[in-house]
Order: C-alpha cells, then sequence, then structure tokens
C-alpha cells in the first residue's frame, strides 16, 4: 500500500465527470480539491485511486483527507488492504486536529482494541472530546463514553478529566470548527 499511495504527484482522472478546475488545483497540491478528487474516484467505486488523492491531502495534515483514508483502511477491501493500526492512526491525526467524528471513532478503537491496545481510559478520553461537541452523532458518543466510563477507577476519570481540559485549552479554534 505504502509504494501505491507515494506515487507521482499528478493523477490523471478517471471519470469524464471531474471538474478540470479542481483536477488542475488537486495536481497543483491544493488539499481540499485532492479530498474532492479522492471523493469523486470513491464516487466511481475507484478507492485506490481515491486512497491515493485522500494520501495527498492527509500529508498536509488536512482533516478530511485523514478520516477519508482512515475509512479505506478500516474497511479493507475494494482492492485496498484492511489495516486497523493505519485506520487508527489516521483516526489519530484527524482527532488531533479536533475532528469530534474522529474523537468518537478513535475511542471506539481504543474499546475495542482495533488497531490500538486496548483502553478504557483513552476511549474516555477520546469520546469525551467527541461529547462535547454539538453535532448528529454528539448523542451516541456521550452514551459510549457513558458505558466506558463505568469501566474505569474515579482516579482514572479524575486524571482523563484533567487532560480534556487541558487539550480543550490548546484546541480552542479546533473545538469551535466542528
Amino acid at each position: 500500500m505504502a509504494i501505491l499511495l507515494t506515487g507521482a504527484l499528478h493523477v490523471a482522472a478517471q471519470t469524464t465527470s471531474v471538474d478540470p478546475a479542481v483536477l488542475t488545483k488537486a495536481n497543483a497540491g491544493d488539499a481540499a480539491a485532492q479530498v474532492q478528487m479522492g471523493e469523486n474516484c470513491a464516487a466511481q467505486h475507484d478507492y485506490v485511486q481515491a486512497a491515493a488523492w485522500y494520501k495527498k491531502a492527509a500529508d498536509q495534515d488536512n482533516a478530511a483527507g485523514e478520516v477519508h483514508l482512515a475509512v479505506l483502511y478500516r474497511d479493507g477491501g475494494k482492492g485496498l488492504p484492511r489495516d486497523m493500526t493505519q485506520a487508527a492512526a489516521w483516526y489519530r491525526k484527524a482527532a488531533d486536529q479536533g475532528d469530534a467524528d474522529a474523537q468518537g471513532t478513535l475511542g471506539m478503537l481504543y474499546t475495542l482494541g482495533q488497531g490500538v491496545e486496548r483502553s478504557d481510559v483513552e476511549a474516555y478520553f477520546w469520546l469525551d472530546l467527541a461529547a462535547s461537541v454539538k453535532g448528529l452523532n454528539q448523542a451516541q458518543y456521550a452514551a459510549n463514553r457513558q458505558v466506558v466510563g463505568t469501566r474505569i477507577t474515579a482516579d482514572e476519570l479524575a486524571d482523563v478529566q484533567d487532560r480534556v481540559t487541558k487539550w480543550k485549552a490548546a484546541h480552542p479554534r479546533a473545538e469551535s470548527a466542528q
């Protein structure tokens, strides 16, 4: 997969429905356009090419590219290997940038021990951050956090709440951007 994803910078459009201006921007290194190209390829069921575009955006710390790439690694198939370690790593990068859905997913990966070492403390941390952001999945993240919270000690809870407070103080824009 690594060789596939680190290919040439200029990738030709696979369909005629690609906006030439978006392709030009993507080839010039515009991360948002690269995500758009990845979405276009995924819509055409060309997941290998989609992964290449998402990787270009993700390599520029674009959270959307990171999440899309994580999903492809998580799901596998479609011409791509399933790699939960890679999926977790890409979700972590997006979560670190404040993406609430990546935080919620990462929390569940810690709960299940998929791609990361199982840790209810880490799961609670990420689920708490995700549950603090208004959105469609906020209630689910809060419910998942509550379940995980029953499996950690009072001292662990106090420590994780301190970490959450520090994280939020260090990432004020990431939270408001949701």
